[in-house]
């Protein structure tokens, strides 16, 4: 399956056995993981993948991507979906980058390209959270696009809806 691409960044899509690699914290000497990658974000998504690839197969596109720079190929994050599309064609997803790559826009590069994947493929929602404390990543949702639906005493919740129509012009 073909990786996600933006200016500066690639969403690779992980497989089965780059997401064990993740879960486990243990790179293959290929991989260029910048220092403090994995954080636990991409460790709990790598499992999510995996418990849901041995539960109800292969998610596809719909899966955990890490988030490399172009420049230098590094790993630096992940992004990625939290499942498949529900029966409303919803779906949640989760982000993190490594502290040394944060301010610099990449989040936000990212979870707008995995926007747009998400409405060319038909979802109608895509939600996400972010801790109380977490201002920088309610930033990235803000201005990836996404609006505070609610808050409670620990997350604040956001989500983006497409219209039938919106998703129809991106489809292709």
């Amino acid at each position: 399956m073909a990786d996600l691409v933006t200016e500066r960044l690639v969403l690779h899509l992980l497989d089965v056995a780059e997401a064990q690699r993740v879960a486990a914290r243990r790179p293959d000497p290929g991989d260029r993981w910048e220092p403090g990658y994995p954080e636990p974000g991409d460790v709990s998504g790598a499992v999510r993948f995996l418990a849901a690839h041995a539960d109800t197969g292969d998610p596809g596109r719909f899966g955990v991507y890490e988030i490399r720079r172009r420049a230098d190929g590094r790993t630096i994050g992940g992004i990625g979906f939290h499942g498949v599309p529900d029966e409303d064609l919803s779906v949640t997803v989760g982000y993190g980058l490594v502290a040394a790559a944060q301010g610099q826009g990449y989040a936000s590069e990212a979870l707008r390209e995995l926007l747009r994947f998400a409405r060319s493929s038909g979802v109608a929602t895509v939600r996400g959270d972010a801790n109380l404390d977490n201002v920088a990543s309610q930033r990235v949702m803000a201005a990836a696009g996404m609006r505070l639906v609610a808050e409670d005493g620990q997350l604040r919740y956001y989500r983006i809806d497409y219209r039938v129509d919106d998703r129809a012009d991106d489809a292709g």
